[in-house]
């Protein structure tokens, strides 16, 4: 079974950087394409990141873009998201997921069929 495990979420002050990471298990990245979603109380899940397993491009929201970095570790079947000077609204929960389409850039939550449980990441002012 495909499993998914986010892990790398914490506490930081605004400006500072967290990296998450996403081990997977029962995949490979040149069949599924790997996406990065948030949730904030009382707000709908979006899109962050994804990394397509069709060329290996990246997608990027706007309101992360010049701060996020996706990236894939086929050895050890991890993807990461670096993310650099966050901001208070960067304060969610992070999950993963996983979807068989080979481009994702923007796609929606229900286009992922595996999620793994999410790590809060909260950014104070």
């Amino acid at each position: 079974d495909v499993q998914l495990q986010a892990s790398g979420g914490g506490l930081v002050q605004v400006g500072g950087s967290l990296r998450l990471s996403c081990a997977a298990s029962d995949l490979t990245f040149d069949v599924y394409s790997m996406g990065w979603f948030r949730q904030a109380p009382g707000k709908e899940r979006e899109g962050v990141s994804c990394i397509s397993s069709a060329d290996g491009s990246a997608y990027y929201a706007d309101s992360v873009k010049g701060r996020f970095t996706i990236s894939s570790d086929n050895e050890n079947n991890t993807v990461y998201l670096q993310m650099y000077n966050l901001k208070p609204e960067d304060t969610a929960v992070y999950y993963c997921a996983a979807t068989l389409l080979g481009y994702c850039a923007g796609l929606p939550p229900k286009e992922y069929m595996h999620w793994g449980p999410g790590t809060q990441v909260t950014v104070s002012s």
